[in-house]
């Protein structure tokens, strides 16, 4: 991680506490599909920063989409060009589904609760119509759809999209419709709703990758019948989630040659906080770190039936 990087991530660790965010550590042990993660009451957040938003790669964004839908959180991309073209800011960007923005519009969102109207997509710039504004205020007007959509300059077919949440308009349409009717018409796009994502390819070829490693196929094959996620690209290696206990476990394989174990588990025992989960690290032997947190060797875990077992050595 370059110095100017790291500043940036810092800077914007301090802006997420001064608007209010628990953050994490900075995630730096490995190689991460995120920064650090960040909750302000039911809120959760995990950051990637990256000067272009093209150096995100698809596995990374995967990974990070997988690991937001196991908390409910949003994953959120701050970045400055594409392809060495600024980016627009007050304008949300898309890369492979993960949104991305420049850190003013990421600031204001965050500090100011002014959420942006303008969504960037193939062959341009678009905004999402409030349609039951403009229908209603066309009624009002005492307007036919034909009249209307003639006055804007667009189809009949097109203004019936836009009144029944159907279609998206173009900034110069939006203007239009905004001028001819009198009103606000775009809606601002709630970046911090849940996360929606595509994980089954991804994680049938995560077990496949991660077969190799036998502690962390273990688990896998031992809590099949459970929510078993498993990671890459994170200070953790694995996710169980058990719905029906309400009840996350983040864990990390280790093993006594790894250099960064430390610092990983730090990272590990940070985003377990904000992510409200159990952290555990498994083992090969014995305890390979003098850390606050479960350590359960491999022949402890041949032991261990469920996930509330692991959460019962937590204790």
């Amino acid at each position: 991680m370059i110095l100017e990087g790291r500043e940036k991530i810092e800077a914007t660790e301090a802006l997420l506490r001064e608007a209010g965010f628990a953050v994490s550590q900075i995630c730096c042990s490995r190689p991460s599909c995120f920064d650090f993660a960040a909750r302000k009451s039911k809120t959760l957040i995990l950051v990637k920063l990256e000067l272009d938003i093209d150096n995100l790669s698809p596995g990374n964004s995967t990974e990070l989409k997988v690991i937001s839908e196991c908390f409910s959180a949003t994953s959120i991309l701050v970045s400055e060009k594409a392809r060495e073209k600024p980016l627009e800011d007050d304008t949300v960007y898309s890369r492979y589904n993960v949104s991305a923005m420049t850190s003013k519009t990421f600031e204001n969102i965050m500090l100011r609760k002014k959420y942006p109207l303008v969504q960037a997509g193939p062959g341009g710039y678009y905004v999402e119509i409030d349609s039951q504004a403009i229908k209603r205020r066309r009624q009002k007007l005492g307007l036919s759809v034909g009249e209307m959509a003639e006055m804007v300059g667009i189809s009949r077919r097109t203004l019936y999209g836009y009144e029944h949440g159907m279609a998206k308009a173009s900034v110069a349409v939006a203007y239009n419709l905004a001028w001819t009717l009198g009103i606000p018409v775009a809606e601002s796009i709630n970046i911090l709703g849940k996360s929606k994502g595509h994980r089954t390819c991804f994680l049938t070829k995560a077990k496949r990758v991660f077969a190799k490693y036998k502690l962390l196929q273990r688990i896998s094959g031992k809590f099949d019948r459970y929510n078993v996620k498993t990671m890459k690209k994170a200070p953790f290696d694995f996710v169980i989630a058990v719905p029906e206990e309400k009840m996350k476990i983040i864990g990390g394989v280790a093993n006594e040659n790894e250099r960064e174990l430390n610092r990983r588990v730090d990272e590990i025992l940070s985003v377990s906080k904000i992510v409200q989960a159990h952290p555990i690290l498994i083992t090969e032997e014995k305890k390979l770190v003098d850390k606050d947190i479960t350590c359960i060797n491999k022949e402890e875990l041949s032991k261990i039936k469920t996930p509330e077992d692991l959460i019962a050595n937590a204790r």
